[in-house]
């Protein structure tokens, strides 16, 4: 997707579901176009996704992405801006 963006996996089956947290935000990375971000909202149940989340994505995706945690929201989901460098086909390094 060409433009900044946000997906929201904090509530329904998400909420009890850390699978399906991972999976869908590998998804939304996977569709996020080089240069731009999308921000990963994640359930409270499971916490800050820096402690499950991260180290999937680096392991999926290597030095195509980056990312930061950016807060708490009012709807008690968590924040994960993650944006897209490049890609392993594009950048052999990666």
């Amino acid at each position: 997707m060409k433009k900044d963006r946000s997906v929201g996996l904090e509530h329904g089956d998400y909420q009890n579901n850390i699978e399906l947290v991972i999976k869908d935000a590998i998804e939304a990375v996977s569709d996020t176009e080089i240069g731009y971000y999308v921000n990963i909202v994640t359930p409270d149940s499971f916490g800050n996704p820096i402690d499950y989340l991260t180290d999937v994505l680096e392991s999926q995706f290597g030095k195509g992405i980056k990312y930061q945690y950016i807060d708490q929201c009012g709807c008690g989901g968590y924040v994960l801006r993650v944006w897209r460098l490049a890609t392993r086909e594009s950048d052999p390094t990666v």
